[in-house]
């Protein structure tokens, strides 16, 4: 039974009731899948459902649970801490002792990853007893986000994104079957475009939808074009563009405004990201990208700091991990920039993909046995401790491309500092 709630969202009205009812992810909820068979026979244990958002992670937990008539409980990792879990654990034992329901309460967290290591820990138990079935929502991969001991507690389930099959049957469903939708006049004349902002997101496309119907007037008949589609969204971008390109652009911004040395714009666009909700960890990580890739070696540290940096956030969590974010990304900001080592990998993978399989020279070849040892391998090699400064004169690459280099040291003072420890393989190479 949909929801008839003509205020609520379209997204909400037209939110699945049971399997029946739900579109796409055939592979978990489909004949004899395993979501299915699991629900039928009553026999669920502990699961995360992992998936871009809008595939209906939320929705299945509340379909698995109204199907096996068990209390459900509900939490976001974006406003539940520990206090709050332990309160909902107090209410599921006695809900297991005195309700009669078979089978122990669904509790479902949302947003999963954003909990921290304490507040997964303190998870553990009561999955452990069966005090609650936990099943956990994420659009982060669980294998980094999720801790080990919670990870072996509960199996898995990838999402899909919605394809156009489904996103058509869904289109249709809501014409038809909302009980204010199927009162319009409303024909579809194309779908391509509204398939291509949906980007394979249910609610997106519902809410694409909802947007060109408010925008009509409620007399008229909506004729829905890709020209339509695109001049509504444009003129409704905020609505739309929450957590889209919105979310690329300023990310884009604050890795620039670092690369670019620019301490004050890289805070301003930081604060843009945290006040709009976005997880510190996708922040966090992508500066231990760039402190690699864009400050690397002209200052080692800045790798180790971003790593701390990643590491303090994922234990802390919000609010006071933006006084972290943000002294890591002054720090990378304010430190000296090269690209050598990004570069230095980039050419040498784009020499080995013209087809490069050079065998590996008889010198720097192992030779555990007699007969490799006779044929040569190993033969020649000098190794370099047994030479003054630890350095010999010593070929390491295989003659196809021998006099190519891949790493070029940039000017700056640690860089230099490399070039000067090792001036005599400079020499030899000719730098």
């Amino acid at each position: 039974m949909l929801n008839n709630n003509q205020f609520a969202p379209l997204p909400e009205r037209m939110r699945p009731r049971n399997l029946d009812e739900y579109v796409g992810q055939e592979h978990l909820v489909g004949p004899n899948a395993i979501l299915r068979r699991m629900i039928e026979t009553g026999n669920v244990n502990s699961f995360i459902l992992w998936g871009p958002p809008g595939v209906g992670k939320t929705t299945l937990a509340h379909i698995v649970a109204t199907s096996l008539k068990r209390d459900f409980y509900t939490l976001s990792a974006i406003s539940s801490g520990v206090k709050e879990m332990r309160e909902v654990f107090d209410k599921a034992k006695n809900s297991t002792l005195f309700s009669g329901n078979s089978g122990s309460p669904i509790l479902f967290i949302d947003e999963i990853h954003r909990f921290t290591k304490a507040q997964q820990d303190a998870l553990l138990g009561a999955v452990e007893t069966g005090t609650v079935t936990l099943i956990g929502a994420t659009t982060e991969n669980p294998s980094f986000e999720v801790i080990t001991p919670l990870l072996s507690r509960c199996q898995v389930y990838v999402l899909k994104s919605l394809e156009s099959k489904d996103l058509d049957k869904l289109l249709r469903r809501a014409l038809t079957e909302d009980h204010y939708l199927k009162t319009r006049k409303i024909e579809v004349q194309e779908k391509e475009a509204l398939f291509r902002f949906s980007g394979g997101d249910a609610r997106k496309l519902l809410n694409i939808l909802d947007i060109l119907v408010s925008s009509s007037g409620a007399l008229e008949k909506l004729v829905i074009t890709n020209d339509l589609v695109q001049q509504r969204l444009q003129e409704n971008i905020a609505i739309y563009d929450k957590g889209g390109e919105q979310h690329y652009d300023i990310i884009s911004a604050f890795i620039k405004s670092i690369r670019g040395s620019d301490p004050n714009a890289a805070v301003y666009w930081m604060a843009r990201m945290l006040n709009g909700g976005e997880d510190p960890l996708f922040i966090a990580r992508r500066m231990l990208i760039l402190a690699a890739e864009d400050v690397g070696l002209a200052n080692p540290n800045a790798l180790l700091l971003a790593q701390s940096c990643f590491d303090a956030c994922h234990k802390i969590g919000m609010p006071e991990a933006r006084i972290i974010l943000s002294q890591c990304a002054i720090y990378l900001a304010t430190s000296p920039k090269s690209n050598s080592a990004y570069k230095a990998i980039n050419e040498a993978l784009a020499w080995v993909a013209k087809g490069d399989n050079s065998p590996v020279p008889l010198h720097l070849r192992n030779a555990p046995t007699q007969l490799m040892q006779e044929l040569g391998y190993a033969q020649d090699y000098k190794y370099a401790h047994d030479y003054a400064g630890n350095f010999v004169d010593q070929e390491f690459l295989p003659d196809s491309c021998r006099a190519h280099k891949f790493y070029e040291p940039q000017e700056n003072s640690k860089e230099n500092e490399i070039r000067n420890r090792m001036s005599r393989m400079w020499k030899k190479y000719g730098y």
